[in-house]
């Protein structure tokens, strides 16, 4: 086989880039023995490490049944000219880097992915590029691995016609950091997970969520960025979760959130950046989950609270020039809010302690109404709304009497 660089020159070159190297290292290109991937995992040993030098390889189903290192040199693209899945994992240590992935093929029944990986653990798909595939990044039954630093595009129109940009079904500890995932039906999605970080990810313009998990106990969320997508993100039937230092912007639309929580249980919200959504908050069936120190900026509804969730803990929030802080469909109420900021909040504070001397009931009668009969909004910057709202305030008799901040901040919360 020819190798045009010694190997220790290589060896430099790609530690300079963070790359893992074990076992024997070979060459596959146009201008080598090996002339693609395939050719090369048929003759290698386990841990050995196989560099993909650039250009582009028309490939199907590519079958890595055996631990390696497969690093991609310039431009080395995997073309699945929009037939199958590019390529199965099936063998625990693997590593892929620095590749291309393009034109894996749309299928109903097999989910073909660009990379899938099944029933493996201890494996890293990190720092690759993706473009126009079905599905991109697929693991099931996968533990103990890692998937961060890849970008993800697709151009889909069509939910139908368009898979997920990184999907976890049934796995267990996976770390998925610092991907950037735009154009397909959810950036993230996870089903049946458990104990895994999903950590700095920008995931934007999909056209369904932008994050959608169920099913997915103890996992944690933070320092995400989901902006723009078809409606937001879906958290559902799930306990212990953890969202924290993430930003929900600019997703607008008749069913459009920034998180919509449904069947949430034991879980906590905190430090979070709720900007221009239609709905920045949605709870449905949730119960004990404590929401602190989060903004809710120029939302159209900031937080909606259905009925039957209960034992929630609103605190320290700041709401700010929101359309609606809260609005919820019952008169009943049966969760906490207390010392949170309102912009809306004409009270007074005469012994300077920064406290509102009165307490603040966020919800406003026209925002029960609109729950009722949604065409209604059509009135909400009027005089007739301005003084239906004033009249309840002074003498509250449709709004839940309870539902009420007996300690508002006079001043907006820093959260740095």
């Amino acid at each position: 086989m020819k190798i045009k660089f010694p190997p220790v020159i290589v060896l430099f070159l790609l530690s300079l880039v963070n790359i893992e190297i074990f076992g024997g290292i070979f060459h596959a290109g146009p201008n080598y023995q090996l002339k693609n991937l395939e050719s090369a995992l048929k003759i290698i040993s386990p841990y050995d490490t196989v560099i993909i030098h650039q250009g582009k390889y028309f490939s199907n189903n590519i079958i890595v049944n055996k631990p390696v290192v497969i690093i991609g040199l310039g431009r080395a693209v995997l073309d699945g000219l929009g037939k199958n899945q590019i390529m199965f994992i099936k063998s625990d240590d693997v590593i892929i880097e620095n590749m291309t992935f393009i034109n894996s093929g749309i299928s109903f029944i097999d989910d073909n992915a660009a990379i899938k990986l099944d029933s493996v653990s201890n494996c890293k798909v990190i720092n690759n590029f993706f473009e126009d595939n079905f599905f991109a990044i697929y693991l099931a039954r996968t533990s103990n691995s890692t998937v961060s630093g890849n970008i993800i595009k697709a151009k889909n129109k069509k939910e139908s016609y368009s898979g997920n940009g990184i999907h976890l079904w049934y796995s267990k500890n996976v770390e998925i950091s610092d991907n950037r995932i735009t154009g397909h039906r959810d950036g993230i999605y996870l089903e049946f997970v458990r104990s895994s970080n999903i950590t700095n990810n920008l995931s934007w313009k999909n056209l369904r969520y932008g994050l959608h998990f169920m099913f997915s106990d103890s996992c944690s969320y933070s320092g995400n960025v989901f902006q723009n997508n078809g409606a937001g993100v879906a958290v559902m039937f799930t306990r212990r979760v953890e969202m924290f230092n993430n930003k929900f912007e600019n997703n607008w639309g008749g069913a459009a959130y920034g998180v919509l929580l449904k069947e949430i249980f034991d879980s906590n919200i905190y430090n979070n950046y709720f900007y221009k959504n239609s709905n920045g908050l949605y709870m449905e069936g949730c119960n004990r989950i404590n929401i602190k120190n989060n903004d809710f900026v120029e939302n159209g509804w900031a937080i909606r609270l259905m009925a039957n969730s209960m034992d929630n803990n609103f605190t320290a929030n700041n709401f700010s020039g929101n359309s609606f802080d809260v609005s919820t469909n019952n008169i009943k109420n049966f969760n906490t809010f207390s010392g949170n900021y309102w912009s809306e909040y004409n009270g007074y504070d005469l012994n300077k302690d920064g406290i509102g001397d009165i307490p603040f009931r966020p919800v406003s009668l026209f925002s029960l109404i609109t729950e009722q009969n949604r065409s209604s909004l059509v009135l909400l910057r009027s005089m007739f709304v301005e003084l239906l709202n004033t009249a309840e305030k002074i003498f509250p008799v449709l709004t839940p009497e309870t539902l009420i901040d007996n300690s508002p901040n006079i001043k907006k919360i820093n959260h740095d």
